[in-house]
């Protein structure tokens, strides 16, 4: 008798368990793609001058344009953006999954809407350099879009200055670090963009970053509550999401908008940052 009951209840349990693992895959392929947060977060910048207290930076990473990310998908991405009223907007690498050049024209179009009251810009990730990124250059142009690898864009508010450095990707690229600190002027708060979160062990140690932009990782793209992922690319493991201390820089690490391998999302919704600046008393 209890044999039976015992074998009834493991049929139960496997199909409960079954229903379950048929739940979580629904959601991770359904809903937590597509549901984007907007995470808004107030940032203390040592260095920044206060005519630029209150500067609204948005962060967009890991577009990943491709079948999923279609331009329905990027046309709500660029809405969303433009509902939080951004002073710059800022791009931190790839815009395009790796092998398909196809789609970099189609980036034109929903680009060139981002209504950025200064100026949108932009570096490339990993993937962009795994496709043509001269054509995605060009196309960032096009756009309006300021591609700021191993360069310095600043931004000026009567004589104050605020300085948005970006270093060509870590893994792909050609990165010239030495490049962008001999155009970084000594005044003025600095902010890195770099698509390679783990770089903040470099950047910090300068002392001259206030913040670091990345994005790469996703987040882990699928992760467990309380767990750290089972698999982060190189450079992206340390720093993998969200604000970390790093010396005396904050590195803020965004979870991307768009996915690769496998498109699901579990515990690592996508993200759009939004960053209001505040000037130290």
């Amino acid at each position: 008798m209890w044999l039976k009951k015992a074998s009834r209840l493991a049929v139960r349990c496997l199909r409960w368990s079954f229903l379950l693992g048929c739940c979580i895959l629904l959601y991770a392929r359904l809903i937590e793609p597509n549901w984007i947060e907007i995470n808004s977060l107030q940032l203390t910048l040592p260095h920044l001058s206060p005519e630029f207290n209150g500067y609204r930076i948005v962060q967009i990473s890991d577009l990943h344009r491709d079948k999923w990310m279609n331009q329905r998908r990027l046309q709500r991405v660029v809405r969303l953006v433009n509902q939080q009223k951004p002073d710059l907007v800022t791009i931190t690498g790839d815009l395009i999954t790796r092998n398909s050049p196809q789609f970099i024209p189609t980036l034109k179009v929903p680009l060139s809407q981002i209504a950025a009251k200064d100026q949108t810009v932009a570096i490339l990730g990993n993937h962009d350099h795994e496709n043509d990124s001269k054509a995605i250059i060009q196309t960032l142009a096009e756009s309006g879009i300021v591609h700021i690898g191993n360069g310095v864009f600043t931004l000026h508010r009567g004589g104050a200055m605020l300085h948005i450095a970006g270093l060509d990707d870590l893994w792909k690229g050609t990165p010239r670090f030495d490049l962008v600190m001999q155009q970084l002027p000594d005044e003025g708060a600095a902010i890195l963009l770099v698509h390679e979160p783990d770089f903040a062990d470099t950047s910090a140690v300068t002392g001259r970053f206030d913040l670091q932009l990345s994005g790469h990782s996703h987040g882990g793209q699928v992760r467990l509550p309380f767990l750290k992922p089972l698999i982060l690319p190189p450079l992206g493991e340390k720093y993998y999401v969200g604000r970390y201390q790093v010396g005396k820089m904050i590195q803020y690490t965004n979870r991307g908008l768009g996915m690769t391998a496998k498109h699901l999302r579990f515990g690592a919704r996508p993200e759009i940052t939004v960053f209001t600046l505040v000037a130290p008393r």
